[in-house]
């Protein structure tokens, strides 16, 4: 069981991870939960990983890495697949009987997910209140949906685009708002999209759930 102060400390790092796309720094964390010590934090990290929660990684920028949904969601994970439906022209109902595991096209190493804030990429389809599932990854292809950390201080998600004079550009997908520009040693990858969520809730509709 984790003390008081080690239960706000793993939620600093939880949350800290939502927000930048990584694990925080000692020092960062140490500042977060109102202490000096590096050493008090490093205790408190052992005894967070003793208990699963989190992965140490010795020698690694940012070794932390929060663990991976324990193997007993798994079976909560599957959701049936009943068949396919036409989002263009109406097709005939075909029933299907099989399942869909949500985890296995969701969850993957060194994945996690971020909730959308703001209207940069509705033109993608992304939008507010939306849950994007990022790969963690330095590095990405042009095109790519980006997490990026801008002067090791805001993140944002944008398309990518690396220019041949070694500037990046990060794209929104918007139409009211202008591309962002900057020099390559500014810009950190921090991972890329690869799956989205979204909750309807039905209530706000009525019985049907038209929108």
């Amino acid at each position: 069981m984790l003390t008081e102060r080690q239960q706000a400390t793993y939620q600093f790092i939880h949350d800290y991870h939502l927000r930048r796309g990584c694990a925080p720094k000692l020092t960062e964390i140490a500042d977060g939960i109102g202490i000096s010590s590096k050493g008090v934090v490093h205790r408190y990290l052992k005894a967070i990983a003793e208990e699963g929660l989190i992965e140490l990684l010795p020698g690694r920028h940012r070794g932390i890495r929060i663990a991976e949904y324990p193997e007993s969601l798994a079976a909560e994970s599957i959701l049936p697949l009943v068949g396919k439906i036409a989002a263009g022209q109406p097709i005939e109902a075909i029933p299907d009987h099989n399942t869909f595991d949500l985890s296995a096209f969701f969850l993957g190493p060194n994945r996690f997910v971020l909730k959308i804030q703001g209207d940069s990429m509705i033109d993608a389809g992304i939008l507010e209140g939306d849950m994007v599932v990022v790969e963690q990854r330095d590095n990405a292809r042009n095109g790519d949906i980006v997490v990026a950390l801008i002067d090791k201080d805001e993140a944002t998600l944008k398309y990518l685009q690396q220019n041949k004079d070694g500037t990046v550009t990060l794209l929104p997908a918007n139409q009211t708002m202008q591309p962002m520009n900057y020099s390559a040693d500014r810009v950190q990858i921090q991972g890329v999209v690869v799956g989205q969520m979204r909750s309807y809730d039905t209530r706000k509709y009525g019985s049907t759930g038209n929108r």
